[in-house]
């Protein structure tokens, strides 16, 4: 077992708290709180021991598991790599690109390993399909939230988007071409609501939109590729998977035929996968832990991290 310590014991800290207590990989040892009331009072109610500073919990364990502001993750990881450890830090991986680059440069120099918490990557909808996602040509994904003050102090492409931009980068095997957005402050200092085309060198298209002003909640990605259309909604937990084939021959009474105007016949077909039930977070949290044990690269890298980073603030200069 791999001992563990949390920094930051917010909303997010105290659920990761909670699953690595639970988790047969880790063995929590404690975490880290700079707000002392709020450290005392998670110390109390849950029984983790609260440490008094960064450097007395990263001394006490060999991973550090980073769930503060975005501002501080560079120099909690730096800090924790700098001292041998492996370093979990949730998403955004940073603040900018450089700082992201510069800690990939430290995991090798100091020889550990990094995951980004992009935990859509192990929303169970998305990972009973992602096998049959193959070549997208064109996607489109729609990410909307209902108004929740906690997040609104970076851009909604930082706080949501990201979220899309990674599952797209993870399927599309083309570097980005272009960009183009635009984003509107409606309520916060930084958009609230933005859409962005991301154009491949290989003809993909994405079109994303995220907002944090919407009457309700949705999480939608729709792939489009030769010969099939594949849905995934993140939020329900549910897939839809069309695909085509040729025709058969004598086609049976109930099968659905298609025919172009070129006379091609094509059977249109649904598959369902099944959609196992899972807490996204232990599994991400749990596959570091594989990821440090047997020498593999984490599912999430420091470098994919800092590519939904780099296209992300790509999308922001666009506005």
């Amino acid at each position: 077992m791999l001992k563990a310590g949390v920094l930051g014991a917010g909303h997010l800290g105290k659920i990761h708290l909670k699953l690595l207590k639970q988790s047969e990989k880790y063995d929590l040892i404690g975490f880290y709180d700079p707000i002392k009331e709020n450290a005392l009072k998670v110390a109390q109610e849950f029984g983790y021991k609260s440490f008094d500073t960064i450097q007395e919990l990263i001394d006490a364990v060999d991973v550090i598991d980073i769930v503060t502001p975005t501002l501080s993750h560079f120099d909690c990881a730096k800090y924790a790599i700098e001292k041998g450890k492996h370093v979990f830090i949730e998403k955004p991986i940073t603040n900018t690109v450089e700082e992201a680059e510069e800690l990939i440069k430290l995991t090798k120099k100091y020889n550990v390993k990094g995951q980004v918490g992009h935990v859509e990557r192990f929303n169970p909808a998305f990972t009973a399909v992602k096998g049959s996602i193959t070549n997208p040509m064109f996607i489109e994904t729609h990410r909307l939230a209902e108004f929740n003050p906690r997040g609104t102090d970076v851009p909604v492409v930082l706080d949501l988007m990201i979220h899309d931009i990674d599952i797209i980068l993870s399927v599309v095997k083309s570097k980005v071409k272009n960009v183009s957005a635009s984003g509107v402050s409606v309520i916060s200092d930084t958009p609230d609501i933005a859409n962005a085309r991301i154009e491949f060198e290989n003809g993909c298209v994405a079109n994303l939109t995220a907002s944090r002003i919407s009457l309700k909640n949705m999480r939608k990605s729709r792939f489009f590729q030769k010969d099939a259309y594949i849905a995934v909604d993140f939020f329900e937990k549910a897939t839809e998977v069309v695909k085509m084939k040729d025709a058969p021959e004598i086609p049976g009474d109930y099968d659905m035929i298609l025919q172009n105007a070129e006379g091609i016949k094509k059977q249109i077909y649904f598959e369902n996968p099944t959609v196992e039930a899972n807490n996204a977070i232990l599994d991400e949290l749990e596959t570091f832990a594989d990821a440090i044990n047997n020498n593999t690269t984490p599912i999430v890298s420091l470098e994919q991290g800092t590519e939904a980073l780099r296209v992300a603030h790509m999308i922001i200069n666009n506005f």
